[in-house]
């Protein structure tokens, strides 16, 4: 007689272990949850918590009265509306995501290059003090930086216009100028991040197989056969989720390094959503409008993120 042949059932998901099994497991790892606690604690104190003040977006705000007390706003989209029909709305918007773009396309090759570089150095000493000059920038606050900015590139007494003036030409306003400021955000944020992001990369291919390589070799691959088809597809899922992080912050711009650096004199292509909301948000105190446009920004980072994972995810590179 035959043996009816068995059907395998189809597994529609992670079998969940029971709550007394999941309280062991937890117990016997209890180290590792106790240091992961700190963190926890800061995310919810510092980043779930303060959600609740979004709500002033929709409300009169009013100190005495405070975020339970104050009335709504009639209609609720007022502030949004009010942020909307500024005269200012399309040059913030335009300059912010503009600034946030060019940071993004041009200050994300330079780490990898870093890296590749890093990763190619057979000198350890030599690599070792490269490393250190270039990822030290990374720890100077936006207050030095715009001081050594300032030194080089000042009208009147900057380096640079002093050797222009003694070859016989014109001193540039280089951070004065709404043709050169834009340029000087970007590279000096590249050249602020460049080491540290080096590292990171470099990090990454410190994981990829060593025998790859040497079968790679062994095939008569040359050093730039084996950095395009081992060590840039073994850094790739790095490579996609900083880009994918990025996206999130592209409304962001660099709120720091823009309010230390602009002047009057280049709000026609500096001044950023940030910027606009802590002038008139903070220091007018119009908290409305500043949760307003903060919202704004936040669920535009959100759906950017959302449909690049998406993206990403169709090359199998998703974050989840």
């Amino acid at each position: 007689m035959e043996r009816a042949a068995t059907v395998p059932v189809p597994v529609t998901g992670e079998v969940k272990p029971p709550p007394r099994q999941l309280g062991k497991r937890m117990w016997a790892y209890r180290a590792f949850y106790l240091m992961m606690l700190p963190g926890i604690v800061y995310f919810i104190l510092f980043r779930y918590l303060p959600m609740y003040g979004v709500v002033i977006a929709f409300k009169d705000y009013s100190m005495l009265d405070g975020m339970l007390g104050s009335s709504w706003a009639d209609p609720w989209y007022k502030y949004f509306e009010q942020f909307y029909n500024s005269p200012y709305f399309s040059q913030l918007l335009t300059n912010t995501v503009v600034i946030s773009f060019y940071k993004l396309i041009f200050g994300i090759i330079p780490p990898i290059l870093m890296a590749l570089l890093f990763n190619e150095c057979r000198v350890r000493w030599f690599k070792t003090v490269v490393q250190t000059l270039t990822y030290m920038p990374h720890f100077l606050s936006w207050v030095i930086i715009y001081g050594i900015l300032l030194a080089l590139m000042s009208q009147t007494s900057g380096l640079l216009n002093r050797w222009i003036e003694e070859a016989g030409l014109t001193s540039i306003p280089f951070l004065t100028s709404t043709d050169y400021f834009r340029s000087i955000l970007v590279g000096s944020e590249i050249w602020k991040d460049l080491g540290w992001g080096a590292i990171i990369y470099l990090a990454a291919m410190t994981g990829i197989d060593p025998t790859l390589y040497e079968a790679a070799k062994v095939d008569g691959a040359g050093r730039l056969r084996m950095v395009w088809h081992i060590t840039l597809p073994g850094i790739r899922n790095v490579i996609v989720l900083l880009l994918i992080l990025k996206l999130g912050h592209i409304m962001d711009a660099g709120f720091d390094q823009i309010y230390i650096l602009y002047n009057i004199q280049v709000y026609e292509v500096s001044d950023i959503l940030d910027t606009w909301v802590f002038r008139n948000g903070l220091q007018q105190l119009n908290f409305s409008l500043g949760a307003a446009v903060g919202l704004f920004k936040s669920l535009i980072g959100l759906v950017l993120v959302l449909g690049s994972n998406h993206l990403a995810k169709k090359w199998g590179e998703g974050i989840w």
